[in-house]
């Protein structure tokens, strides 16, 4: 038996620092992934979307440990969000505009056939409300901003702000896909004014920038 693995400590990827920009190269990864539109807040679709992810994700954990002696902390939510106009996230923040996809990430070494079982067995048992809509895919996101927020998600705006309209253009960047929250804190059990969120935003070069990875 393998020590367990925890992504957040072992990856780069989920590395930022509060108040700082760090630019990083992000691997190509895989997630299980449940989409939906609108508000996140008392929508339906979106509880039910995480009533289906997080479920799957712990019997992956424990379906790893038992058959292939491979054990692991499960990863952290998190959520790929966009919109027609980016204001609606970094100005606006008008939740109703937004599209978001919620995903939790799978290691390298889970194969489709053990996907495969762990959703037969909990379809069998308890199957989760979104099941039919939930698919495993990669993200392959390469050259990336990204920092970390600590407070309420509806204070993110400013960070954000300067992220896009500060440092991004200033570095010779543009922006290059979907926006991407990490949620390191359990909703649940955490005050909103100590929840710990990476913000990240995928990034190609416009013009030769000193910035190096770091």
């Amino acid at each position: 038996m393998t020590d367990k693995i925890d992504f957040t400590k072992t990856l780069d990827a989920y590395q930022a620092r509060r108040g700082a920009f760090r630019l990083v190269e992000v691997p190509e990864m895989r997630y299980l992934m449940v989409d939906g539109h609108g508000d996140p807040n008392g929508d339906p679709a979106y509880r039910e979307a995480l009533e289906t992810v997080y479920p799957l994700a712990y019997r992956l954990k424990f379906a790893s440990k038992r058959e292939l002696g491979r054990d692991y902390v499960v990863p952290p939510l998190e959520g790929l969000w966009w919109a027609d106009d980016m204001e609606a996230f970094t100005g606006s923040r008008d939740k109703s505009r937004w599209d978001w996809t919620m995903m939790i990430m799978v290691p390298e070494w889970i194969d489709r056939d053990l996907l495969a079982q762990t959703i037969e067995r909990l379809r069998a048992k308890a199957p989760p409300p979104r099941l039919d809509d939930l698919r495993l895919e990669a993200v392959a996101e390469g050259l990336s901003v990204q920092t970390l927020h600590v407070g309420p998600f509806d204070d993110e705006g400013p960070v954000l702000e300067r992220m896009h309209h500060d440092f991004i253009p200033a570095n010779g960047l543009r922006p290059n896909g979907k926006h991407h929250e990490i949620y390191l804190s359990d909703v649940r059990k955490t005050a909103p004014e100590k929840l710990r969120t990476v913000l990240r935003q995928p990034v190609s070069r416009t013009t030769p920038s000193p910035l190096t990875l770091r």
